[in-house]
């Protein structure tokens, strides 16, 4: 016998022996399947409780009888009461409370303004809730609480569900109540000494109260979508019709650097932090306005503008927004822009905006007039409120 037959021969006998007690172990150890095997009894689902919600819907079951789970029980009163939170139109749902501009503007600041800015304008990409008021007929609307929103209990509902955000339902029905009455304000849809209550609620009119429709495409349209897709030449020509730039998600690297140098430049001219003198400041206003204005400064100006762009805007096509056009502002007239609906303190002010006045108020709003909506806390740097008002001054 050669030696690869003795080590094949060897291997061979080897596994016989160890498929052999396989099968001896299996057989003594492994329980065969019953005649008669236990089968889950099938059983009906349990019965709601009032409001239909329960705990688990997992076959629940409270007398621990045979064939059922055990899993879940009915909701408590006070569970269904934490979801039942909803609040329709017509004021159903609506808690006793109340809450005032003044009270709304100081929770406002402490839990939203981080987000939605100190007037509603919104920050970075967080959404606006003041201003857009004419504008849902434009190719960009800017849709708010007062531009948008055809019903009041939408904005109560969603702020106390949801709000702050990270911290939701942390705010009492008073508190909401505040906050929403300052957003009313900030829209200008109420006065700076208006209280909501929830019995004068649905006394206030939504700008867009008719702006929906009853949706019936389903009986209207769905019928001429359902055709045989068009999968090749389906349009004479495809055009690009808006860039990511006008989005403000593309940033232009080469224009955002030029800006840093020129503001760079124009920071170079004092390096005091301190609160502004009305007088110096209006001088160096005065030589921006100039017919030799400084393109650094006006450029460093522009940069400034963008903490008030949000509601003001300027150049052409310009329009009111929850601020006012602030074309050619520089000397006008105080409260002089027409169709704008000012407070009441600006309204009622008398003068000019001279470089003095624009100082002094970019400085502190609602120092120099107090009970104005402009809640911005101001400019706090000297070539800030200088180059702000050169920007302004090149549009007339």
């Amino acid at each position: 016998m050669s030696k690869s037959l003795k080590l094949f021969g060897g291997t061979a006998l080897g596994t016989l022996a160890v498929l052999t007690m396989a099968v001896n172990f299996a057989d003594r150890n492994i329980a065969g399947f019953p005649d008669n095997p236990a089968v889950m009894t099938a059983i009906a689902p349990p019965e709601p409780a009032n409001s239909g919600l329960l705990v688990s819907t997992a076959n629940a079951s409270t007398d621990g009888s045979e064939g059922k789970f055990g899993l879940g029980r009915p909701a408590l009163p006070e569970e269904i009461a934490a979801w039942d939170l909803d609040v329709s139109p017509d004021g159903t749902g609506l808690p006793v409370g109340s809450g005032s501009v003044a009270d709304g503007e100081m929770i406002f600041s402490e839990n939203c303004a981080v987000c939605h800015g100190e007037f509603a304008e919104g920050v970075g990409n967080w959404p606006e809730l003041a201003g857009g008021e004419g504008t849902l007929a434009d190719e960009d609307p800017v849709k708010t609480v007062g531009s948008y929103w055809p019903y009041l209990s939408t904005a109560w509902d969603y702020v106390h569900r949801s709000m702050p955000y990270g911290n939701a339902q942390t705010l009492s029905n008073d508190d909401v109540y505040a906050i929403v009455a300052y957003i009313l304000y900030s829209n200008f849809l109420v006065d700076d000494d208006f209280v909501l209550t929830n019995e004068n609620f649905l006394d206030v009119e939504m700008p867009n109260a008719d702006g929906f429709i009853i949706d019936d495409r389903a009986e209207t349209e769905y019928s001429i979508w359902r055709t045989e897709p068009c999968m090749e030449n389906c349009k004479d020509s495809v055009e690009i019709t808006m860039r990511a730039t006008v989005l403000d998600v593309t940033p232009d690297e080469e224009a955002s650097t030029e800006a840093e140098e020129m503001i760079e430049a124009a920071a170079a001219v004092t390096e005091t932090d301190a609160q502004p003198e009305a007088e110096a400041v209006a001088e160096a206003a005065e030589e921006s306005a100039s017919d030799a204005v400084d393109p650094a400064l006006v450029a460093a100006g522009e940069k400034v503008f963008g903490k008030c762009k949000a509601c003001h805007q300027v150049g052409d096509g310009a329009k009111n927004r929850s601020g006012p056009v602030l074309n050619g502002v520089v000397g006008a007239d105080i409260a002089s822009v027409d169709g704008f609906k000012y407070s009441k303190t600006l309204a009622e002010m008398e003068g000019d905006w001279t470089p003095e006045a624009l100082a002094a108020f970019l400085a502190n709003p609602r120092g120099y007039a107090k009970g104005t909506k402009m809640s911005f806390a101001g400019l706090k740097k000297e070539e800030d409120i200088a180059a702000v008002t050169a920007y302004l001054s090149t549009f007339e």
